[in-house]
Formats: C-alpha cells, structure tokens, sequence
C-alpha cells in the first residue's frame, strides 16, 4: 500500500481507502457480519483511511466504523454533515447546528476528534457566502476536528472552496466518466495544497463492466430510487449517465483491463495516476468487493497513449451525456 499527504493536514494516508454509504444503507441489502469482516480486510490490508457521513444510514456506518476500529489509533476517519437537516435552511449551517451534527458523529463514532469534517454537498450559496467556515475554524481550535473539507458536486464549487485557506481537503466525483475536474480544479487544488478525495470511481458500478441493459436493482438501492436524480443530485448516480448509455459506454472500454485484471481495478487505476488525487474511496458490501477493489494498487498504471484515448473518449462520447451541471 502507498500512502499520500491528506492537503496540509499532516496525515499520510492509504491511496485507496474506502466509502461507507454502501454498508450504511441506499444501495440494496447489507450484512453488518460481513460489512465489519470487509472493514477489518481493509486495515489488515494497510488501508487507514475511510469516509463516512452522519446520514449514511442515518449514522449506522458511523456505528459500524466504530466497532471495527475500536482501540485502533492508526485509522483515520472523514465524516460529514448537513444532509441530516434541510441543506436550504441556513439554520441548518449555524454554530449551534454544526456544533450538534459534529457531537452526535463523535459519540457514533467513539472518537473525541474527527480527523477530516466534511460540508456533505451543500447548496452553492453555502460555498459562497463562507459562513459555516468559521464555525469549522471553532471546531477546530477545539480539537473537536483535526481538519476539514468540502464534498462538492460542481467543478465551479470546488474552486470556490479553495479560497478559504481553512479548507484543506476537496471530494469529487471523479472516473474515466467523470473527466472534468482534471483540467482545471486539480491543477489549482494541487498548486493550494489541497487534498482530493475521488468518489463514485466505480460511476456505482458501471465502471465494473457487470452490468447489462436488463438490470435490475432493489427498490432501496439509490440505483433504482435516484436514477433519474429524483432524489439528490443525479450526477451521485451513475456519475450522471443515464443507466442504459452507461452500459453501452462500459461496453467500449473493455480494453482498459488487458493486463489489468478486470475493468474495476483498471478504473481505479486510471484514478491513482492522476498526481492531484490524495485517495479513491470506492464503496464495497463484502470482502471479496475489497478485495478486488485493493487489487488496483498492483496493476500497471497506463500509458500516455492510453490516457490520451482515455480523454478523447470522454470529450467525444461521453461529456455531452452527463445529465446536471457538474
């Protein structure tokens, strides 16, 4: 496992590390059992770093996180608010709310700091109006939190973000899907020392090559409830595409795997080589998804050739396809 400086937090942490939302709930039927066997896979294998948020199954991935790292002072821990209130109501980011959001995740968590605190992508204005920044900078001072960051879902939003010199870690949906913040948002957060986060690398799960035009998903699966956007922003949902032309986009990207093993540890891949990218943190439900998924750090990482044709396949074929300003 190689290990890479989290922004100017003074952490190093394992460049594939892993998402809870799976484990927590939205994505289809869990096993706590198993979900506590994939996590301790995880670390056994080096991985020190997770994410999480307070509204990953209304704060049980939180739970879960807890028990597996129980006593464990090697395992870092990002987490995020916001999304357990109304993301428009400003009462939502004021001290007092903040303050109680970052309490309740403490307790869940076991833990008297949080390592990495998160905005869990909220509405532009909260971005820009920068107010919330300064009950964070409070949280900070106390100790409550180490550091914290933004999860954005917008190139524009990020770079906003990167104006307040307290924040010092950026997620972003980021895949071979999802090109977008390479041509301007990792340079500057790159060149601001700023870490980023890549989240949905797996564009859930399309990026595996699995998937077939007749697939079904669970009706508490956010595959199947938020597929059009009807519930968040759609680009969290197939980073974007609509099910049917993701498919047929996976289809042509086959070639990724050759000498890769399969086409999610190449997906990964093409993530870890971007030099602005801190971790990919791929979600998972079992031991065996980690287990494939950590397979990425072994595979060869791609050519120049290979990244060219990755990037005119995305301006060519892809961008114009992704559905929400993103």
């Amino acid at each position: 496992m190689q290990y890479r400086k989290l922004g100017r937090t003074g952490i190093e942490v394992s460049e594939l590390s892993f998402g809870t939302w799976a484990i927590g709930g939205s994505w289809g039927k869990t096993d706590d059992t198993e979900s506590l066997k994939a996590l301790n896979r995880a670390m056994d294998a080096g991985v020190n770093f997770f994410d999480t948020a307070d509204v990953y199954g209304d704060g049980h991935a939180e739970q879960l996180l807890a028990q597996a790292t129980k006593g464990r002072n090697d395992i870092y821990i990002a987490s995020k608010f916001c999304r357990g209130g109304d993301i428009h109501d400003r009462a939502t980011y004021s001290e007092d709310r903040v303050r109680m959001y970052c309490e309740n995740s403490l307790r869940r968590l076991g833990r008297d700091s949080i390592d990495l605190y998160q905005i869990h992508c909220p509405p532009s204005w909260v971005i820009e109006e920068g107010e919330v920044f300064e009950t964070l900078d409070t949280l900070q001072q106390e100790g409550k939190i180490r550091a914290y960051g933004v999860s954005v879902e917008t190139v524009d939003e990020g770079l906003k973000a990167l104006e307040y010199p307290g924040v010092q870690a950026l997620q972003v949906i980021f895949n071979i899907f999802r090109q977008k913040p390479l041509f301007d948002l990792f340079p500057k957060a790159e060149a601001a020392h700023v870490g980023i986060l890549a989240r949905v690398p797996l564009a859930s799960g399309l990026l595996t090559g699995k998937f077939t035009a007749a697939q079904k998903f669970e009706a508490d699966d956010h595959r199947n409830f938020n597929a059009d956007g009807q519930q968040f922003n759609v680009g969290e949902t197939f980073a974007g595409l609509p099910f049917q032309v993701g498919v047929e986009l996976a289809s042509e990207l086959v070639w990724i795997q050759e000498g890769r093993g399969n086409m999610a540890r190449a997906a990964l891949r093409y993530i870890l080589d971007q030099p602005a990218v801190t971790c990919a943190i791929p979600g998972f439900k079992s031991t065996k998804q980690v287990e494939d998924n950590l397979g990425a750090i072994e595979v060869p990482s791609y050519t120049k050739s290979e990244l060219a044709k990755l990037s005119e396949f995305y301006q060519t074929q892809v961008h114009h396809q992704i559905r929400g300003v993103y």
